[in-house]
């Protein structure tokens, strides 16, 4: 017989909570209906399987995510924080941050005023990580901006092209440098860097932006080469088309747009903040220990298909 409760006893860290997951499973087993209220009781106490302990991937570590008050960014540390990261928020929207470390709660997060673009703002909330916690094991540069929606390059004006430039490159190249000054002397740390479809195909977004992205796989691959000898990897993310307000705010959608009209390779299946997280999840975690120097591209095919492909005749 089969049980939907999927319930496996870990091998160590043994605790009276897991006392409670042995008894659960051993009154399913044998059958005992008149156990049914007290069982069903200790799987609210239990609650979900997915986040006990053999089931959390970052027990322990902390995380620094900057534009951590975004869509893409607030989804990552409410994952870290369920996997046991302590995480700080790095982001120029206070209200925002204070916000969702509320939600999360004082002992799993705490917010920092930060812009990217200034090298001490990124200098201090190193510190800050390191003086709160101990260290800093995963550094996720996810502060970016698209910029204004302008196509011709005629039209495009030198300020704007360098603005994004600088939030997107600059300030991923000043969380790598500084996270690298405290993760150096550890002997080992995990760099993240948000990029984009853009970084390996052009015409889908403006000049500024794609430059940009294109920089971040570059920059990625050159620290993933040079911190290597220190422990240290250093990988990307490459989404493609995300709901948030960011994306939407750029393709003039609606607040409550999926954006699902948005060409997709792959049917039936929309692409969410939280798998862009839990892609980052994976490259935070142990379970890609040996994994550096990769763009992971979370596209459904996209930038793999050719608009002329014959299976469209």
């Amino acid at each position: 017989m089969a049980y939907p409760w999927n319930i496996t006893l870990p091998m160590k860290k043994k605790s009276h909570h897991h006392s409670k997951i042995a008894f659960l499973k051993d009154s399913i087993l044998r059958g005992k209906p008149w156990l049914a209220a007290h069982c069903f009781q200790l799987l609210q106490e239990v609650g979900n399987p997915d986040t006990s302990v053999e089931g959390i991937k970052l027990e322990g570590k902390v995380a620094l995510i900057t534009g951590g008050a975004g869509g893409i960014g607030s989804c990552t540390a409410k994952l870290f924080s369920q996997h046991g990261a302590k995480v700080l928020i790095a982001d120029i929207q206070d209200e925002k941050g204070h916000l969702i470390c509320r939600d999360l709660g004082p002992s799993s997060a705490s917010f920092i005023h930060c812009d990217v673009t200034k090298e001490l703002d990124v200098s201090n909330a190193i510190d800050e990580a390191v003086a709160k916690h101990g260290k800093l094991d995963i550094m996720f540069n996810n502060a970016g901006i698209l910029g204004p929606k302008i196509i011709n390059i005629l039209d495009n004006d030198a300020a704007e092209f360098e603005n994004t430039m600088r939030v997107n490159v600059l300030g991923a190249f000043l969380g790598t440098k500084h996270a690298a000054r405290v993760m150096v002397p550890a002997g080992r740390g995990c760099v993240i860097n948000s990029a984009s479809v853009c970084s390996v195909v052009g015409g889908i977004c403006t000049h500024s932006y794609v430059s940009s992205k294109h920089a971040i796989l570059g920059l990625t691959r050159n620290t993933a080469v040079e911190l290597g000898k220190f422990g240290i990897r250093v990988n990307c993310v490459s989404p493609y088309v995300v709901p948030t307000p960011m994306s939407r705010k750029f393709l003039n959608s609606e607040d409550d747009d999926p954006l699902e009209d948005v060409y997709s390779n792959l049917k039936g299946v929309a692409l969410m903040p939280q798998d862009v997280a839990e892609a980052v999840l994976y490259l935070g975690s142990d379970d890609s220990k040996y994994v550096s120097g990769n763009n992971l591209v979370i596209d459904g095919g996209v930038t793999v298909a050719t608009p002329f492909n014959i299976f469209d005749q």
